[in-house]
Parts: C-alpha cells; structure tokens; sequence
C-alpha cells in the first residue's frame, strides 16, 4: 500500500473512532441513549445518516457495476430509489416520529408495533424482531463481502481479513458510542461519498474526452448501452422500480425519524437528504458509464464490474486522494454495517432479553447487553460473508426485499389507518415476510429455477401483505379504545406542528 493511501485510511479510521469515544462519553448512560441517541439529531444529522446507512457498498460498488454491465437500464433502480426515499419522507417520517413518542416512547421498531396495537401477546414484537435479526445477518454480510473485495482489489490483500478489519473498526465505535456513534459517523460518511461520487465520474469523463466521448465509447460497444429501455419489459420495469418499495420497511433508515430532534425539523431534513441522494445516484451511474469508456478506451481488463470504481480511484488520482476515496467505499460500507448492527442489537436487547429474560434489569446492564448483542451478530454475518463470490447488488436485493414486504404496509398503515387491527398487522408481515422467501429459494420457477428470475420478489411480497393486512383487519373485530384514541392524539399532533411556528 503506498504511503499516501495509508495515511489517508489512516486519518479516516482514527477519525471514526474519536467520534465513537465521543458519543460514548456523551449518549450511552441508558438504553434510549444508547440506541436512539436521546431523540436530538438535528436535520443534518438526521437526512446524511439516512441516506448513507441506507446507501452501502451497492451505491459506490454494486450501482456503478451494474451500470458498466447493462447501461442505462440500470438508472430505473436509481429512479425507483429516489421516489421510494421521497414518499418515506413525505408518508413516514413525520407519523413516526410522533407515533413512537405517544406511543409511550417506544425506541424499536418492534417496540412501536407492540405498543401500536397494545398486543398483549407480545407476537408482535417477538416475530418483527425475529424478522429483523434473521434479515440484518444477511444484509449485514453483503456489507462485509464489499469490504472484503475491497481490500482483495485495491490492496492486493486476503479477502477474509479485509472482512475482519472492515468488522473490527465498525464493532470498535459501534460497541462503544451506540446511536448517536453510527449517525455521527454516518453523517462524515455521507459527506465523504458525497465528494468522491462527484470527483470520480468528472475525472474519469475528462480523461475519455468528455460526455460526448463518452456516450461515444459506450455506443461503440453495444448501441444497447446507451437505451434505458434495453430488453424492455412491462416485469422488468416493474421490478427495478419496485426497490423504492423497499423504503418504507427499512428499520435502519425509519429509526432515524424516531430519533430527530422534532416533526418541525423533518421538512428541511428531508430537502436536503433528497438533495444529496440525487447527486450521489447519479454520480454512481456517471461512474459505471465513464469506468466503461475510460476502461475501453485504454484496454483496461475489469474481471469484476463492482470494483470499477477502485480501478478508476488507483489510475486516475494522486495516492493521498486515491485513499480518501476508497474510504469513501469503507464509508459507505460502514455506515450501513453499523447501523443495521445497532437496529439488531436494539430488538435483541429490548425486545428479546429485557421482555423475556430481564424484566427488571437496570439501564447500564441492558447497554451492556447491547454491546454483546453488536458482536453477536456481526460474528455471524462474518460467518455468512466468507464465499469471496457472493454477489454484492445480489444480497442487498433479497435483504432489501424482506424487510420492505414484511414491514413495508405494515409501517405505512398502521400509520396512516386507524381501522388496522394486531391480528391484520401479525398476518401481513407474515405473509410478506414468506412470500419473499419462497421467490428467493424455492424452485418451483420456469426449469425449476426460483421465481425471483421472474419478478422481483419485493412487488409479490408487498402486495400480498398489504391486501392480507387489509383483509384481516377488516374481517376482524375494531381496534379496542385506547387504540383509536392513540391514534387520533398523534394526528392532532401531527396537525399542531404543520401549523406555521408563530412569529
């Protein structure tokens, strides 16, 4: 590793871990800090840390690599994120903010469905943590298998280490800082990627020529390239515009609208949040087109497509730059490993050992619970990311697909109906959470092969668990009392804050 690449990676880990020695010192004397930062993340903080949990290794690897391989048509995921983002901010991000709160300030996603439909059974919360714990191993895998490529491709080292270094610095602020750590962190991270998914594609493209070359190279390779309805179907597009479904479902990316500051702060983070996904979306995208013309152009050979943006930082830049960028990948890397690790710690913790095994356990012993909870899973997902083969833009697409089919309607109606019963609630996330499994494993597609290579499975899980969950509920008897009245106290909140602030 040249000395500039090092000591840029150098200042970037340490960097990391001070701030995790700072939230530590400031946020974890209790579970709600520990896991929900105390409710005070401003916008900034609020919209960055979303959008580079949500984004991962996918955005600077498995977009851009996708996009060198097919063209264009890769942008209809893009488009379908960006809408998905926008209505989880318009639909979402408001509701649960003061739903969590009144629902006696519930801190996990579990917590709230428990609390939402005063599910005396505690199936609710046990299954959605389940859910959450079976789904965040998976995804959190698919995090550490970019970390490992990268360290394999732009460092010439073993796969297996460059996972545990990915792992080991993620656990070391993780473990120590909690909530507010991982959106502290998040929010570097996000400013990081937000600069390299703008330099990248605008050196790579000078280097070709510009656009026009560009657009020139590309279209001497496959005229297809260059046709954002390549291999068009009416499925196909359904399918790639059906990742923005996938918002809604999200515990990593919706616990941080449980987290800000107040409802008042959610316009302004969500214009800005908004403002850096749509730059960062298409930075990945110029990315994969400019890496295709740059690598044709030179006669470069990618054996892999999904390091196309390491290949195009190790050229084209100076080594101290070479280093900020590809910590730009660790950044995004990281602050989605950490969150998804945090949210997996948070149900194991309160929704499984201070609901089952320690009632009455004080507020320093469930922190600590939670630490071991952050190593726990993340020993298994390590365990889970060993194959160096594993597909990146794969794994996110199947984790992604659970969480927004079980949890998807559930989140939204519960949210915006007050007719939802506990039993709708419980069958739609079943439903959804099944459907997606079956498409993903089960062979019973054409030639036996599964029914994912069909539709995406995230459209049939979403459907059917929306129309289960309105089924139920309305074959079931109305919501008791205390229910409704919840649910009407936080639309009359929600009314109070929309009212212009005096003055």
């Amino acid at each position: 590793m040249e000395t500039g690449v090092f000591i840029s990676l150098a200042l970037y880990f340490v960097l990391m871990l001070g701030i995790g020695v700072y939230a530590w010192r400031t946020s974890t004397g209790d579970v709600e800090g520990y896991m929900l930062g105390g409710r005070k993340l401003g916008p900034w903080v609020t919209s960055l840390s979303a959008g580079a949990s949500d984004m991962s290794g996918w955005m600077l690897m498995g977009l851009p690599g996708a996009m060198f391989l097919t063209g264009l048509s890769s942008a209809w995921i893009a488009v379908g994120l960006f809408v998905g983002a926008l209505a989880n901010y318009l639909i979402v991000a408001p509701r649960l903010r003061v739903y969590t709160e009144v629902a006696r300030d519930a801190i996990t996603i579990p917590d709230y469905f428990d609390k939402r439909f005063e599910d005396g059974s505690r199936m609710l919360r046990v299954i959605s943590a389940l859910v959450i714990v079976v789904f965040f191993t998976l995804y959190t895998s698919s995090g550490l298998v970019a970390g490992g490529k990268l360290f394999e491709s732009a460092f010439g080292l073993d796969y297996g280490l460059g996972l545990w270094v990915t792992a080991g610095v993620v656990l070391a602020y993780t473990m120590v800082g909690g909530f507010l750590a991982v959106s502290l962190t998040d929010f570097v991270q996000g400013c990081i990627m937000f600069v390299a998914l703008i330099l990248v594609p605008i050196v790579a493209m000078s280097s070709v020529g510009g656009p026009g070359e560009v657009a020139a190279v590309a279209n001497g390779v496959d005229p297809a390239l260059l046709n954002m309805f390549r291999d068009f179907s009416i499925i196909g597009l359904i399918s790639a515009l059906a990742w923005g479904l996938g918002y809604f479902g999200q515990p990593h990316i919706i616990v941080r609208f449980m987290a800000i500051r107040s409802v008042r702060d959610i316009p302004a983070a969500r214009n800005i949040g908004m403002s850096w996904m749509l730059v960062t979306l298409l930075g990945a995208l110029g990315t994969g087109l400019a890496g295709l013309a740059y690598a044709t152009t030179n006669g470069i050979e990618v054996a892999d497509a999904e390091t196309i943006f390491i290949i195009l930082s190790d050229i084209l830049f100076d080594p101290l730059i070479t280093g900020f960028l590809l910590a730009a990948i660790l950044a995004a890397i990281m602050s989605t490993i950490s969150s998804q690790l945090l949210v997996s710690s948070s149900s194991l913790t309160e929704d499984f050992y201070a609901v089952f095994l320690r009632k009455s356990a004080p507020q320093k012993e469930l922190v600590m619970i939670g630490r071991l909870a952050v190593l726990a899973v993340a020993l298994a997902a390590i365990a889970l990311a060993y194959d160096p083969n594993s597909n990146v833009l794969g794994l996110v697409s199947n984790a992604w697909a659970g969480f927004g089919a079980a949890f998807g309607p559930l989140v939204i109606l519960s949210l915006t109906w007050r007719r939802m019963t506990r039993n709708g609630a419980l069958a739609g996330m079943i439903v959804g959470a099944v459907t997606v499994l079956i498409w993903i494993f089960a062979p019973i597609g054409p030639g036996g092969a599964p029914l994912s290579g069909v539709i995406y499975e995230m459209v049939p899980g979403f459907l059917l668990s929306f129309l289960t969950i309105i089924g139920v509920s309305l074959a079931d008897k109305a919501p008791p009392a205390p229910v409704v009245e919840t649910f009407e106290r936080v639309e009359a909140e929600l009314a109070e804050a929309r009212r212009p602030a005096a003055g």
